[in-house]
């Protein structure tokens, strides 16, 4: 009896409760609906409120000036990643190569360290560890916390809402426009950010084309052979443009690609209708600056250097021995140059490239300094440099274009080396994301294997057409 009573008394509370609790939400939806017909709904020949977000929407989302502001919006962040890595990178280079290096070289062999000891730690795993920290940690803790601030503002629904027909038409998801965009900062952060894709074909879609956005550890190489060899073209008041302009183009040709493979793909491996999905259009609001720059440096610029440091530093080791170990009378780097060098030039490029990016495979951010040193090495140029397997760069241009062209590089040349960076396998970082987000080998290797091979039909049909044309 009293137990019956208590529950009783339980349920008349929890119906009170309830009907109270019933009215507020029945209030709330009310109200919400008033503000939205408030806000959606006029009268013929009201005056209508000046909404800012509306007009902002208006000109972000239309047909005519979206697409401009969009790649105006990309550019400038690219402009800022690069512009602004500069100073930073150049004082981690000259601390991490240029002080510690010699340093603990000299340190070690001075204490009884062997000199092959010395060399295989500091010339190969050290010196490739500081090159990736000192060219890639820079950019990215600038990107990434410059893409999050236009997460937070509201603009990259928006730039989704302006290619989400175009990636339908491709067969693939409208939120690979936030991937792809994603990948311009790193391609395995790309990856990851697949996640926000529920759909697995469409996201196995978004995860395989995302190598495909020129990743910040290829920039400096795009900018480089573009100054040097595409800027050589024209006098010098136009260079820079022209050596800009086709950098871009590089990039625009990878969302070309994107586009291109998303479709191959949804009509092949991965057929299947294209998911529908809402997208919400949130409002504009000023971004927690402090929350972003946290997120932006922990969550994800911190986690991806970890990744690319740990496949680094074997490369480094790498490098150094096939450039110390000889078989007969030639090293080992030698032997792979000379075997390499008739597909390479089939290709338009060589063999020094192509064992380049064989061994930086963990890392694009050292492919540059490996050429210089293969480079150097194969066609025994004095002077230059700190011995075989040591990787450097220069500081001018000019001299880097100097060494290249002596190792008979030429404008073909440039041109392949700037399209196969651009269609060449993911480095090791992403192919590792990639595995981790599909837990597939088969993907993996598809992933892997797919960009490479159309790097090189792409260079061998341009090698082609240019020697039979020039």
């Amino acid at each position: 009896m009293k137990t019956n009573k208590i529950l009783n008394i339980s349920n008349d509370l929890r119906w009170q409760i309830g009907d109270g609790f019933h009215d507020k939400l029945t209030e709330g939806i009310y109200s919400d609906a008033a503000q939205i017909a408030q806000n959606s709904v006029f009268k013929k020949g009201a005056t209508k409120h000046f909404r800012f977000d509306r007009v902002l929407d208006k000109i972000v989302t239309s047909k005519i000036w979206g697409f401009p502001i969009m790649i105006l919006i990309l550019s400038v962040v690219l402009w800022l990643t690069i512009i602004g890595a500069n100073y930073p990178s150049g004082l981690l280079s000259q601390l991490l190569l240029d002080t510690i290096h010699p340093w603990l070289k000299e340190t070690t062999i001075s204490i009884g360290f062997p000199i092959w000891l010395a060399g295989f730690l500091f010339d190969g795993v050290y010196l490739a560890l500081a090159w990736v920290i000192a060219v890639m940690l820079p950019p990215m803790a600038i990107f990434f916390p410059l893409f999050t601030l236009l997460e937070d503002f509201g603009y990259l629904p928006r730039a989704a809402f302006n290619l989400d027909n175009l990636f339908k038409k491709s067969g693939a998801h409208g939120k690979q426009a936030l991937t792809m965009s994603m990948g311009f900062g790193c391609n395995a952060a790309g990856v990851v950010a697949t996640r926000i894709i529920d759909s697995p074909r469409e996201r196995l879609i978004a995860i395989i084309t995302n190598n495909f956005s020129l990743c910040n550890g290829r920039w400096p190489t795009q900018i480089l052979i573009a100054s040097i060899f595409i800027g050589a073209m024209v006098p010098k008041g136009f260079a820079g443009a022209l050596s800009t302009l086709s950098v871009i183009t590089i990039a625009l040709l990878g969302v070309f690609f994107t586009f291109a493979v998303s479709y191959f793909l949804s009509k092949t491996l991965l057929k299947g209708e294209v998911s529908s999905f809402t997208l919400e259009l949130p409002p504009y609001r000023p971004p927690v600056f402090w929350k972003t720059i946290y997120t932006s440096l922990i969550d994800r610029t911190l986690i991806v250097l970890w990744r690319a440091c740990v496949f680094a530093a074997p490369a480094g080791a790498v490098i150094w021995l096939i450039a110390n170990i000889s078989i007969g009378n030639i090293t080992i780097a030698h032997w792979m140059i000379e075997h390499l060098n008739g597909f390479g030039f089939l290709i338009g490029l060589n063999g020094v490239i192509l064992l380049a990016y064989i061994v930086a495979i963990p890392a694009n951010e050292i492919v540059i300094p490996t050429i210089l040193m293969l480079t150097v090495m194969s066609v025994s140029i004095s002077g230059v440099g700190e011995g075989n397997g040591v990787m450097f760069e220069l500081e001018s241009a000019t001299a880097t274009g100097e060494i290249l062209r002596a190792g008979g590089w030429t404008l073909l040349t440039a041109v392949n080396l700037m399209l196969f960076s651009l269609l060449h396998n993911p480095c090791s970082t992403t192919i590792y994301t990639i595995y981790k987000e599909t837990k597939s080998v088969k993907w993996t290797v598809i992933a892997s294997v797919l960009p490479l091979i159309i790097g090189f039909v792409v260079c061998f049909i341009v090698a082609q057409v240019w020697r039979i044309l020039v």
